[in-house]
């Protein structure tokens, strides 16, 4: 790609909490422009749908039809395109002059260790409703290359630090953790660090009636069960080698289902500061800077323990003067870019695939 193009970007993360949507001027390369982003929420009842075809996903051996996921896939579909919609109103550009949108659609299941990783979201309907180019199945040639299909920001973490005195790491906190390091050559080691906001969202449904910890208010006033802590920090997974890569599934919150609200979230927000602490110790060398993305970056309560645990002050990436809730949103918008022109956006430090790879399934929008 010789010359900058527009790329929309959507990202629905394990924490069903709704749709980023963003939209960049990019290269594929190093020049990236932020251009437009939105965010929106989804409903209870979308929300409720989307868990229900995840947990039915999570009991197939493989991918397949079934009236419940497709009907998720519908709202998964519906939902993006209206995201696109709005997103180019707002920015003041036509359908005409977008190149391409990369539609990460909305995991259900990811199984690298059977072959087979699972997001729903029609990328053909996108792309006719649209009159844009759609590249979705983003992570499923990796999968099926050896790859963990996962993480895949990377790439799009060395353009945004170019700038930056290295090795610096990128901290992603979703509903799982994942991390990026790059080094002073640019070499990139990627891996899932372990639950991030999964959990402590899972647990504050339950104890508490709420969505998430609002800043980690309720974390802050109770106390770290540490024999609960220290079982689920044994997970023999903390000591596993990089590249790796988790589904939202793979840990549960029920070790603290026992206590009270306030010392559950504490113990689990303190599971996931220390579990990131684990994956720095499997690094080449410590990273000068820790910079943090995704909505884990919002609670306070988190970012202190995180400094506590790793030795290193995290920073929220708008110190690198980008948008940390755009920034997945916009990492895929990136990825499209470079599938569009069959770059690789999978490497073997990232995910463990044998050699670089390009990946995504196109849909022209005819």
């Amino acid at each position: 790609m010789s010359k900058s193009v527009l790329a929309v970007g959507l990202m629905s993360g394990t924490s069903l909490d709704g749709i980023d949507a963003a939209l960049i001027e990019t290269d594929g390369e190093g020049h990236v422009r932020p251009v437009a982003f939105r965010g929106e929420r989804y409903s209870d009842a979308a929300r409720a749908t989307l868990k229900a075809a995840t947990e039915l996903a999570l009991a197939f051996e493989s991918p397949r039809p079934n009236p419940e996921i497709l009907a998720a896939e519908d709202l998964v579909t519906r939902s993006h395109i209206l995201a696109v919609r709005k997103l180019l109103i707002d920015a003041h550009v036509s359908p005409a002059d977008v190149a391409v949108i990369g539609f990460h659609g909305q995991t259900i299941a990811h199984r690298p260790d059977r072959g087979w990783t699972w997001q729903i979201g029609d990328g053909a309907a996108m792309a006719k409703a649209l009159g844009i180019p759609v590249i979705n199945d983003l992570r499923s040639a990796d999968v099926a290359a050896g790859g963990q299909g996962a993480p895949l920001l990377p790439v799009y973490h060395r353009a945004l630090t170019a700038d930056e005195a290295r090795p610096v790491a990128i901290l992603n906190l979703g509903g799982v953790g994942n991390l990026t390091w790059i080094g002073g050559d640019g070499e990139l080691i990627a891996f899932d660090t372990g639950p991030a906001n999964a959990l402590i969202d899972d647990w504050m449904a339950l104890s508490a009636g709420q969505p998430f910890d609002q800043g980690g208010a309720l974390a802050a006033t109770g106390r770290v069960d540490e024999a609960i802590l220290t079982a689920m920090l044994a997970n023999p997974w903390f000591d596993q080698p990089p590249p790796k890569s988790l589904d939202r599934s793979d840990f549960t919150m029920e070790p603290v289902r026992g206590l009270s609200a306030a010392d559950g979230a504490t113990t689990l927000t303190a599971f996931t500061a220390i579990s990131v602490s684990y994956g720095l110790r499997l690094l080449p060398e410590a990273p000068k800077r820790l910079i943090v993305a995704g909505g884990g970056r919002h609670n306070a309560t988190l970012m202190a323990m995180l400094g506590e645990a790793c030795g290193v002050q995290p920073e929220p990436i708008e110190a690198l003067g980008w948008n940390g809730d755009a920034t997945e949103a916009e990492g895929f918008a990136y990825m499209a870019a470079r599938a569009l022109d069959g770059r690789p956006i999978s490497f073997p430090g990232t995910t463990g695939v044998a050699e670089p790879l390009t990946g995504g399934v196109l849909h022209p929008p005819a």
